[in-house]
């Protein structure tokens, strides 16, 4: 049994960590209603004037729109070939199985930049344009890898008589995975994507474009850092990104953590009803 000193120990230390990652996160939120335009401490005071030329700037917008829509892309083919590959590994036993598996994992694990220099370096070799579509590359090269763990696992707890009862009172295969299957893994399939989509959107791996008229948010931001009197613009800009990112993060560990249960309960009520 862990000692009094032990749990004061880990809770602070579990504090100290938590400090450390979101007090600068709490920063930028804070210096988004500065009323200077310099950065500084104690704040002169709180304003929301910042909000209305960052909101309305047509290169934020634009940038804004390429975010949303490279992200939306690059979550939809995650989950095609994420869940895909899920089932693969999990449904079938062949010579290779685990290297296929660690080929998959292993795009997340990579830095961004080794990622962005790759496919640079692929894409200047066969002459292909930066555009959209290579944004939409460099991004499910690490999507499809939180769509296939998030599949995997649940493959992995959900017990496999579901299927063969299904299957044992003559369901056709598009009735078991309708009823039994989708149940199962639909809460699995929202929260990878949910999540997919959250690291996508402020992702800056092959992100911009040739000719140069147009780039993604965190190019953005990366740009207006460069001159001072755009700080507050950027601070308000990556405040709203963190808002938009805290929600579909949020909404994913919620269906991780509560979503197996009822989906399980429902596949199995189903598979019962049938009998």
């Amino acid at each position: 049994m862990e000692s009094r000193a032990t749990r004061i120990g880990l809770t602070v230390f579990t504090v100290l960590v938590l400090l450390f990652l979101y007090v600068p996160i709490a920063l930028i939120g804070v210096y988004a209603f500065n009323e200077s335009n310099v950065q500084s401490w104690p704040l002169t005071g709180l304003t929301t004037k910042w909000f209305s030329p960052a909101l309305h700037d047509p290169a934020m917008q634009s940038a804004l729109w390429l975010s949303l829509k490279a992200a939306a892309i690059a979550t939809a083919i995650a989950i095609t070939l994420g869940s895909l590959a899920a089932f693969g590994v999990h449904r079938f036993r062949f010579f290779g199985r685990e290297m296929v598996s660690f080929i998959l994992v292993l795009p997340i694990a990579l830095p961004g930049i080794i990622t962005g220099m790759a496919l640079n370096s692929y894409f200047t070799y066969w002459g292909i344009n930066f555009a959209l579509t290579t944004i939409v590359i460099g991004h499910a090269t690490f999507c499809v890898v939180v769509v296939y763990n998030n599949v995997l696992a649940r493959l992995r707890r959900t017990s496999p008589s579901l299927i063969e009862a299904s299957m044992d009172l003559g369901a056709d295969g598009w009735q078991t995975f309708r009823f039994v299957t989708w149940p199962v893994l639909s809460t699995a399939l929202v929260a990878g994507g949910l999540l997919a989509f959250a690291l996508s959107f402020d992702e800056v791996i092959v992100t911009t474009f040739t000719a140069g008229a147009q780039t993604t948010l965190p190019i953005f931001i990366l740009d207006n850092l460069r001159q001072g009197q755009e700080l507050p613009v950027v601070n308000v800009v990556a405040f709203v990104i963190i808002l938009l990112t805290i929600v579909p993060v949020w909404v994913s560990q919620r269906l991780t953590t509560t979503g197996e249960s009822p989906a399980v309960s429902r596949a199995a009520a189903v598979t019962a009803q049938t009998e």
